[in-house]
């Protein structure tokens, strides 16, 4: 069995969401002073690759840690939208082009290529491809578990960030994973793949930081 990362690397002043504080990295311990080595970080539960639970959006969602363990590992499809223009809205009519259409507790993971121009740049916080709630109802339609993509947010751009957001969560059911990075190794695994997502156990949290991983056969 091989494990293909498709997480970020977490760093002081790591490109984040522009509505969220710096992420930081100090270190409060080093071998030349101290004998060993500890970093403070400082980063709110949506920086770096994370979850959104449905609590993020809804004061009656379910916290992250509520959420069954079992639902964060599924089949999953990549959608490969690598290519597509900055600013490019994704709808339903563009994943009926590149997924099946029944997809059942399944997971879709969105790839737009912004994964690998991760910097603080306005083009990075706000032109990216993004989701819009007209591709968020098509997928819940479809009765899926949960949905990422290669960006900071399943949709850079307002008002379709809070719709897109508000039609995912807003079934209780599915979850969000932002911040992802694909190496080319997943666009060769076979479709489905299985996706393992484990939250870290942050009680009554929105979100949480997760490593998600595509589990290659052996």
């Amino acid at each position: 069995m091989r494990l293909i990362d498709l997480s970020q690397p977490v760093f002081d002043q790591c490109p984040n969401c522009p509505a969220h504080p710096p992420i930081t990295v100090n270190m409060l311990a080093t071998h030349e002073k101290d004998g060993w080595q500890v970093e403070g970080i400082a980063i709110t539960p949506h920086g770096g690759t994370h979850l959104d639970a449905p609590l993020h959006k809804f004061a009656s969602g379910t916290s992250i840690d509520k959420m069954p363990l079992e639902g964060f590992v599924a089949n999953a499809y990549i959608a490969d939208f690598r290519g597509v223009p900055k600013n490019t809205p994704i709808d339903g009519k563009m994943f009926a082009s590149k997924l099946p259409d029944k997809l059942d507790d399944a997971v879709v993971l969105i790839a737009t290529g912004w994964g690998y121009q991760r910097a603080r740049t306005k083009e990075w916080f706000y032109e990216a491809p993004h989701m819009v709630a007209d591709g968020a109802r098509w997928l819940a339609e479809r009765n899926i578990r949960g949905v990422g993509i290669d960006h900071y947010s399943i949709s850079c751009n307002e008002p379709e960030n809070t719709r897109t957001h508000e039609v995912l969560l807003g079934t209780n059911k599915i979850w969000i994973l932002e911040e992802l990075h694909f190496p080319e190794a997943a666009f060769a695994l076979p479709r489905p793949s299985k996706i393992w997502a484990l939250p870290i156990n942050i009680r009554g949290g929105s979100g949480a930081w997760c490593r998600p991983v595509l589990v290659a056969e052996a």
